[in-house]
Protein backbone atom coordinates (compact mmCIF):
# COMPACT_ATOMS: atom_id res chain seq x y z
CA UNK A 1 0.00 0.00 0.00
CA UNK A 2 1.07 3.57 -0.92
CA UNK A 3 0.14 6.98 -0.55
CA UNK A 4 -0.21 7.69 -3.96
CA UNK A 5 -2.84 4.76 -3.97
CA UNK A 6 -4.65 5.80 -1.01
CA UNK A 7 -5.13 9.55 -2.24
CA UNK A 8 -6.42 7.92 -5.21
CA UNK A 9 -9.10 6.54 -3.47
CA UNK A 10 -9.70 9.61 -1.56
CA UNK A 11 -9.92 12.17 -4.28
CA UNK A 12 -11.92 10.11 -6.25
CA UNK A 13 -14.77 9.68 -3.77
CA UNK A 14 -14.31 13.33 -2.67
CA UNK A 15 -14.58 14.56 -6.22
CA UNK A 16 -17.00 12.10 -7.82
CA UNK A 17 -15.03 10.04 -10.30
CA UNK A 18 -11.58 9.03 -11.64
CA UNK A 19 -10.93 11.79 -14.42
CA UNK A 20 -11.80 14.14 -11.79
CA UNK A 21 -9.28 12.60 -9.48
CA UNK A 22 -6.43 12.51 -11.87
CA UNK A 23 -6.75 16.38 -13.05
CA UNK A 24 -6.25 17.11 -8.67
CA UNK A 25 -3.56 14.29 -8.88
CA UNK A 26 -1.78 15.99 -12.21
CA UNK A 27 -2.18 12.66 -13.58
CA UNK A 28 -3.85 10.74 -16.09
CA UNK A 29 -7.38 9.05 -15.63
CA UNK A 30 -5.35 5.44 -16.61
CA UNK A 31 -2.94 5.97 -14.11
CA UNK A 32 -5.45 6.60 -11.63
CA UNK A 33 -7.27 3.43 -12.48
CA UNK A 34 -4.41 1.16 -12.27
CA UNK A 35 -3.73 2.75 -8.08
CA UNK A 36 -6.87 1.14 -7.33
CA UNK A 37 -6.13 -1.96 -9.15
CA UNK A 38 -3.31 -2.55 -7.51
CA UNK A 39 -4.69 -1.99 -3.97
CA UNK A 40 -7.80 -4.67 -4.94
CA UNK A 41 -5.06 -6.98 -6.43
CA UNK A 42 -3.10 -6.25 -3.19
CA UNK A 43 -6.36 -6.67 -0.91
CA UNK A 44 -8.37 -9.44 -3.17
CA UNK A 45 -11.60 -7.04 -2.85
CA UNK A 46 -13.07 -4.85 -5.44
CA UNK A 47 -13.51 -1.34 -4.01
CA UNK A 48 -15.38 0.13 -6.43
CA UNK A 49 -18.92 -1.27 -7.54
CA UNK A 50 -18.19 -1.41 -11.60
CA UNK A 51 -21.67 -1.75 -11.82
CA UNK A 52 -22.44 1.79 -11.25
CA UNK A 53 -22.04 4.77 -13.91
CA UNK A 54 -20.38 6.48 -10.77
CA UNK A 55 -17.67 6.02 -8.94
CA UNK A 56 -19.60 4.60 -5.52
CA UNK A 57 -17.46 1.92 -2.90
CA UNK A 58 -18.37 -1.42 -2.31
CA UNK A 59 -18.21 -2.05 1.60
CA UNK A 60 -14.59 -2.99 1.70
CA UNK A 61 -14.00 -0.05 -0.70
CA UNK A 62 -16.06 1.91 2.32
CA UNK A 63 -13.02 0.83 4.88
CA UNK A 64 -10.30 1.33 2.58
CA UNK A 65 -11.76 5.41 2.17
CA UNK A 66 -11.65 5.52 5.86
CA UNK A 67 -8.38 4.44 6.04
CA UNK A 68 -7.10 6.14 3.49
CA UNK A 69 -8.61 9.62 5.00
CA UNK A 70 -7.16 8.88 8.64
CA UNK A 71 -3.86 8.04 7.38
CA UNK A 72 -3.63 11.01 4.37
CA UNK A 73 -4.21 13.66 7.80
CA UNK A 74 -1.60 11.69 9.96
CA UNK A 75 1.08 11.89 7.02
CA UNK A 76 -0.08 15.95 6.81
CA UNK A 77 -0.06 16.58 10.59
CA UNK A 78 3.27 14.67 10.71
CA UNK A 79 4.58 16.62 7.88
CA UNK A 80 3.52 20.27 9.55
CA UNK A 81 4.88 19.37 12.83
CA UNK A 82 8.89 19.30 10.96
CA UNK A 83 7.98 21.46 8.64
CA UNK A 84 8.83 25.85 8.75
CA UNK A 85 5.80 27.71 8.70
CA UNK A 86 6.72 29.70 5.42
CA UNK A 87 7.47 26.33 3.40
CA UNK A 88 3.70 24.43 4.33
CA UNK A 89 2.44 23.73 1.04
CA UNK A 90 -1.50 23.36 1.55
CA UNK A 91 -4.87 24.20 0.52
CA UNK A 92 -6.92 24.84 3.58
CA UNK A 93 -10.96 25.63 3.56
CA UNK A 94 -12.33 27.81 5.49
CA UNK A 95 -15.95 28.42 5.88
CA UNK A 96 -17.21 31.88 6.97
CA UNK A 97 -20.69 33.76 7.82
CA UNK A 98 -21.16 37.20 5.47
CA UNK A 99 -20.45 38.62 8.96
CA UNK A 100 -16.91 37.70 9.15
CA UNK A 101 -16.52 37.96 5.39
CA UNK A 102 -17.23 41.41 5.52
CA UNK A 103 -15.16 42.33 8.46
CA UNK A 104 -12.42 40.75 10.03
CA UNK A 105 -11.60 38.01 7.01
CA UNK A 106 -9.19 40.55 5.24
CA UNK A 107 -7.50 41.11 7.69
CA UNK A 108 -7.25 37.49 8.87
CA UNK A 109 -6.00 36.43 5.39
CA UNK A 110 -3.20 38.62 5.18
CA UNK A 111 -1.69 37.45 8.29
CA UNK A 112 -1.80 33.87 6.86
CA UNK A 113 -0.33 35.32 3.94
CA UNK A 114 2.35 36.50 5.62
CA UNK A 115 2.96 33.47 8.07
CA UNK A 116 2.17 31.13 5.56
CA UNK A 117 2.65 32.29 2.05
CA UNK A 118 2.76 28.97 0.28
CA UNK A 119 -0.66 28.48 2.04
CA UNK A 120 -3.63 28.50 -0.68
CA UNK A 121 -6.78 29.84 1.09
CA UNK A 122 -10.36 28.46 -0.24
CA UNK A 123 -12.84 30.55 2.02
CA UNK A 124 -16.46 29.36 1.52
CA UNK A 125 -18.90 32.14 2.42
CA UNK A 126 -22.45 30.59 4.02
CA UNK A 127 -24.90 30.27 6.97
CA UNK A 128 -23.81 28.26 9.77
CA UNK A 129 -26.07 25.63 9.52
CA UNK A 130 -24.68 24.96 5.87
CA UNK A 131 -21.23 25.50 7.26
CA UNK A 132 -21.35 23.06 10.11
CA UNK A 133 -22.71 20.56 6.86
CA UNK A 134 -19.76 21.42 4.59
CA UNK A 135 -17.39 20.77 7.51
CA UNK A 136 -18.95 17.17 8.67
CA UNK A 137 -18.60 16.25 5.11
CA UNK A 138 -15.06 17.45 5.37
CA UNK A 139 -16.18 19.68 2.57
CA UNK A 140 -14.10 22.58 4.26
CA UNK A 141 -11.27 21.81 7.07
CA UNK A 142 -13.14 24.19 9.58
CA UNK A 143 -15.69 27.04 9.91
CA UNK A 144 -16.24 30.03 12.15
CA UNK A 145 -19.89 30.19 13.05
CA UNK A 146 -22.24 31.18 16.02
CA UNK A 147 -22.01 29.05 18.43
CA UNK A 148 -25.45 27.27 18.17
CA UNK A 149 -24.29 23.85 16.89
CA UNK A 150 -23.89 21.46 19.92
CA UNK A 151 -22.29 18.47 18.32
CA UNK A 152 -19.36 15.93 20.01
CA UNK A 153 -18.65 14.95 16.56
CA UNK A 154 -16.41 18.79 16.21
CA UNK A 155 -13.85 20.57 18.94
CA UNK A 156 -14.57 24.12 19.48
CA UNK A 157 -12.63 27.12 20.22
CA UNK A 158 -14.46 30.62 21.12
CA UNK A 159 -13.11 33.27 18.91
CA UNK A 160 -15.60 36.21 19.04
CA UNK A 161 -18.94 37.95 20.61
CA UNK A 162 -21.17 40.18 18.21
CA UNK A 163 -23.54 42.63 20.49
CA UNK A 164 -26.61 43.50 18.48
CA UNK A 165 -29.11 46.42 18.61
CA UNK A 166 -32.68 46.21 17.38
CA UNK A 167 -32.12 49.36 14.38
CA UNK A 168 -34.93 51.02 12.41
CA UNK A 169 -35.18 54.25 10.14
CA UNK A 170 -34.66 57.47 11.95
CA UNK A 171 -38.25 57.93 13.06
CA UNK A 172 -39.65 54.71 12.13
CA UNK A 173 -40.07 54.40 16.17
CA UNK A 174 -39.22 55.96 19.47
CA UNK A 175 -36.48 56.02 20.67
CA UNK A 176 -36.36 57.99 23.82
CA UNK A 177 -37.49 55.25 26.29
CA UNK A 178 -36.57 51.83 26.51
CA UNK A 179 -39.56 49.80 24.25
CA UNK A 180 -40.89 46.57 25.45
CA UNK A 181 -40.83 43.35 23.29
CA UNK A 182 -44.25 42.69 22.86
CA UNK A 183 -44.71 46.62 21.58
CA UNK A 184 -41.65 45.92 18.98
CA UNK A 185 -43.65 42.84 17.54
CA UNK A 186 -46.28 44.95 16.35
CA UNK A 187 -43.78 46.73 13.99
CA UNK A 188 -42.35 44.45 10.56
CA UNK A 189 -39.54 42.96 11.99
CA UNK A 190 -36.83 42.15 9.46
CA UNK A 191 -35.32 38.87 10.96
CA UNK A 192 -32.58 35.54 9.53
CA UNK A 193 -33.61 31.83 8.77
CA UNK A 194 -33.52 29.22 10.89
CA UNK A 195 -30.23 27.96 9.11
CA UNK A 196 -28.59 31.20 10.05
CA UNK A 197 -26.85 30.62 13.46
CA UNK A 198 -28.21 34.21 14.50
CA UNK A 199 -31.39 33.60 13.32
CA UNK A 200 -31.79 30.33 15.51
CA UNK A 201 -30.49 32.31 18.74
CA UNK A 202 -33.46 34.71 18.32
CA UNK A 203 -35.84 32.08 17.53
CA UNK A 204 -34.64 30.65 20.39
CA UNK A 205 -34.98 33.81 22.32
CA UNK A 206 -38.47 35.00 21.04
CA UNK A 207 -39.97 31.46 21.90
CA UNK A 208 -38.48 32.25 25.57
CA UNK A 209 -40.35 35.79 25.73
CA UNK A 210 -43.30 34.12 23.97
CA UNK A 211 -43.25 36.41 21.44
CA UNK A 212 -45.17 36.16 17.82
CA UNK A 213 -43.87 38.95 15.54
CA UNK A 214 -46.89 40.69 13.80
CA UNK A 215 -45.43 40.75 10.55
CA UNK A 216 -41.95 39.46 9.22
CA UNK A 217 -39.35 39.80 6.83
CA UNK A 218 -36.18 36.87 6.30
CA UNK A 219 -33.67 37.44 4.79
CA UNK A 220 -30.13 35.61 5.71
CA UNK A 221 -28.07 38.42 4.28
CA UNK A 222 -26.97 40.74 6.67
CA UNK A 223 -26.53 43.24 3.95
CA UNK A 224 -30.00 43.09 2.33
CA UNK A 225 -31.39 43.39 6.45
CA UNK A 226 -29.25 46.35 6.54
CA UNK A 227 -30.47 47.70 3.17
CA UNK A 228 -34.61 46.97 4.02
CA UNK A 229 -33.96 48.72 8.10
CA UNK A 230 -32.46 52.19 5.84
CA UNK A 231 -34.96 52.13 3.39
CA UNK A 232 -37.48 52.02 6.49
CA UNK A 233 -39.12 48.62 5.99
CA UNK A 234 -39.08 47.63 9.39
CA UNK A 235 -36.67 47.25 12.31
CA UNK A 236 -34.01 44.83 12.72
CA UNK A 237 -31.27 43.13 15.02
CA UNK A 238 -27.37 44.17 13.58
CA UNK A 239 -24.35 44.23 14.94
CA UNK A 240 -23.72 47.55 16.64
CA UNK A 241 -19.93 48.45 16.34
CA UNK A 242 -19.93 47.04 13.55
CA UNK A 243 -23.18 49.75 11.58
CA UNK A 244 -21.31 52.54 14.52
CA UNK A 245 -21.24 55.13 11.23
CA UNK A 246 -24.63 55.09 10.26
CA UNK A 247 -26.11 55.50 13.26
CA UNK A 248 -23.83 58.60 14.08
CA UNK A 249 -24.56 59.65 10.12
CA UNK A 250 -28.22 59.59 11.46
CA UNK A 251 -29.09 56.67 8.82
CA UNK A 252 -30.14 54.35 11.93
CA UNK A 253 -31.76 54.59 15.36
CA UNK A 254 -30.88 52.32 18.10
CA UNK A 255 -33.59 51.24 19.98
CA UNK A 256 -33.19 50.06 23.52
CA UNK A 257 -35.45 47.50 24.73
CA UNK A 258 -36.47 45.31 27.74
CA UNK A 259 -35.12 43.05 27.64
CA UNK A 260 -31.93 43.69 25.91
CA UNK A 261 -31.44 41.20 22.91
CA UNK A 262 -28.97 38.59 23.22
CA UNK A 263 -25.04 38.46 22.44
CA UNK A 264 -23.98 35.86 19.31
CA UNK A 265 -20.90 34.34 19.93
CA UNK A 266 -18.70 32.76 17.42
CA UNK A 267 -16.74 29.63 17.55
CA UNK A 268 -14.24 28.01 15.66
CA UNK A 269 -15.27 24.57 15.22
CA UNK A 270 -13.34 21.53 13.33
CA UNK A 271 -14.13 17.80 13.18
CA UNK A 272 -12.80 15.71 15.97
CA UNK A 273 -11.18 13.69 13.65
CA UNK A 274 -8.79 16.22 11.86
CA UNK A 275 -5.34 16.27 14.15
CA UNK A 276 -4.03 18.81 11.42
CA UNK A 277 -1.27 21.08 13.13
CA UNK A 278 -2.11 23.41 10.56
CA UNK A 279 -5.66 23.82 10.75
CA UNK A 280 -5.11 24.12 14.94
CA UNK A 281 -2.83 27.21 13.95
CA UNK A 282 -4.98 29.13 11.87
CA UNK A 283 -8.05 28.46 14.37
CA UNK A 284 -5.82 29.78 16.71
CA UNK A 285 -4.93 32.97 14.27
CA UNK A 286 -8.54 33.06 13.75
CA UNK A 287 -9.04 33.92 17.58
CA UNK A 288 -6.10 36.35 17.87
CA UNK A 289 -8.05 38.03 14.75
CA UNK A 290 -11.62 37.94 15.21
CA UNK A 291 -13.33 41.62 15.62
CA UNK A 292 -16.64 42.46 14.30
CA UNK A 293 -16.20 46.56 15.30
CA UNK A 294 -15.48 47.64 11.52
CA UNK A 295 -16.23 46.66 8.14
CA UNK A 296 -13.43 45.42 5.87
CA UNK A 297 -10.40 45.09 8.01
CA UNK A 298 -7.00 45.38 6.59
CA UNK A 299 -3.71 44.97 8.32
CA UNK A 300 -1.63 48.15 7.29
Amino acid sequence: MTFKQLEAIYWIVQLGGFAAAARKLNTTQSAVSKRVQELEMEYGAELFDRAQRTARLTGRGEDMYTLAKEMLARRDSAIEQFTYPETIRRRVRIGVTELSAMTWLPRWVRLVQLHYPKVTLEPVVDLSIVLRDKLMADEIDFAVVSDVLADRRFAYQPVGVVENAWMCKRGLAPTKQPIAMQELATYTLLIQGNKSGTGLVYERWFKSLALVPSDVIVSDSVIALMGMTVSGLGISYLPRRCFAQWIEEGALDVLRTKPSPPPIRYVAMRRVSNRSALTASLMELTRQTCDFSRIFQVDR
